[in-house]
């Protein structure tokens, strides 16, 4: 069964990745998964300096899914550089290091950080705020994002992908940050959320508000891609509410060229690898022995 995906001049073994921040460093799942089998890895988000992120209950439970407000908590990137990376590195995979700012300069700085690791390419989280700019974020201001893009194409020549936010001019930003650089995209963030606790008479989170992930945007995360596919034919990594083989061909036959996988592994350490062994049963049921066969096939269709 061939599950290889090229993307951008990068082939990947499989198109199941694990989706930045649900993993945490591998710490504690590499117990439960081989990471080496999977086709990349995402790390948590990467900033210039170290954050403690939000004041807890940060994670609230809903049906289908997660609220969560972990605040982009990470030792920065001069201890990640380090101390967290070199083990990351040791599983025989693609590794992504997903990276933001609140402000351009502190972008280039990550990246400048960076450039001369060696990973297989950088992540962009166009959804944090953007200090100046008023706090709207990057991922809502299609010329901000243009101008982040062309200033990290000019110093990082590498795998570059940018991670867009569900809601606000999708569509836009996307087309943007291709034309000014970007590899592929990465669809979608969390979905704007909150949670009360009714029983204490507050907002279930201590920020407040946060970011909903699991199987309840999966629907809404697929349209998206096959929306921006059918509008970009751009490279996509489809990430939202993924949690079984199936779900997998559902976002590459939409258009995706490989997945990312977030909340499931939560909940159930083992699902990745579960997913990887679904595919082929998938792909057996409809008489494939190629994933690259599925892919886009909702605009090969004739109907």
């Amino acid at each position: 069964m061939d599950l290889t995906v090229k993307i951008a001049g990068l082939t990947f073994k499989n198109p199941v990745l694990l989706a930045s921040g649900t993993w945490g460093f591998g710490e504690k799942l590499k117990n439960y998964l081989d990471l080496s089998s999977l086709g990349g890895l995402v790390t948590k988000g990467i900033s210039l300096k170290p954050r403690e992120g939000n004041p807890p209950p940060r994670i609230a439970e809903t049906p289908c899914g997660l609220i969560n407000a972990i605040g982009l908590e990470n030792p920065g990137v001069e201890i990640f550089k380090k101390h967290v990376l070199p083990p990351i590195l040791a599983w025989k995979t693609h590794v992504l290091v997903n990276i933001f700012g609140e402000t351009i300069d502190e972008f280039l700085a990550v990246a400048e950080a960076l450039k001369d690791e060696p990973i297989s390419g950088l992540e962009l989280n166009v959804s944090c705020p953007n200090v100046a700019k008023g706090g709207l974020a990057f991922g809502h201001d299609p010329a901000t994002v243009k101008a982040l893009v062309e200033e990290l194409r000019k110093t990082y020549p590498g795998f570059l992908v940018v991670k867009l936010p569900p809601v606000g001019p999708v569509l836009e930003v996307a087309r943007t940050v291709l034309e000014a650089g970007a590899d592929a995209l990465t669809v979608a963030n969390t979905y704007p959320a909150l949670a009360v606790d009714l029983t204490n008479r507050r907002l279930a989170l201590g920020r407040g508000t946060g970011g909903l992930s699991g199987p309840a945007i999966k629907p809404l995360t697929l349209k998206l891609v096959y929306d921006l596919y059918r509008e970009l034919k751009a490279p996509i990594f489809g990430c939202g509410g993924i949690t079984s083989g199936r779900d997998v061909l559902e976002y590459i036959f939409c258009g995706a060229k490989a997945v990312q996988v977030g909340t499931a592994t939560l909940l159930d350490p083992e699902n990745p690898g579960k997913i990887l062994a679904e595919i082929e049963q998938e792909l057996e049921k409809l008489g494939e022995t190629r994933l690259e066969n599925l892919f886009a096939g909702l605009f090969k269709s004739k109907h």
